[in-house]
């Protein structure tokens, strides 16, 4: 199962380099595109979960790293939710 990294920006202007175990983040965001945080959150909730469940199902348990990526972009995304339209840009996608 090949592993990615994925650029995000947050509403501030800080890039994050954040891990896939899988390419199937593609398969939710796209690099160039710019979501809404609560969109951009059930996109990323959604592909680290699928990716960490194929890990599982290859390995037999849960991919702690893809967890954890979720986990510290779900707490640093609680500091932009008071923000007007907060908006997190996918950057590249890089295997």
């Amino acid at each position: 199962m090949p592993e990615m990294r994925f650029t995000i920006r947050w509403p501030d202007g800080r890039q994050e380099s954040c891990y896939s175990p899988s390419l199937v983040v593609r398969e939710h965001m796209t690099a160039g595109e710019s979501y809404p945080l609560d969109d951009f959150l059930a996109r990323v909730r959604t592909s680290l979960t699928i990716a960490s469940d194929r890990v599982e199902k290859l390995y037999g348990f849960p991919c702690s790293r893809a967890l954890g990526q979720l986990a510290r972009i779900e707490s640093a995304a609680k500091g932009f939710s008071a923000a007007p339209d907060p908006r997190v840009a996918v950057e590249s996608f890089e295997i």
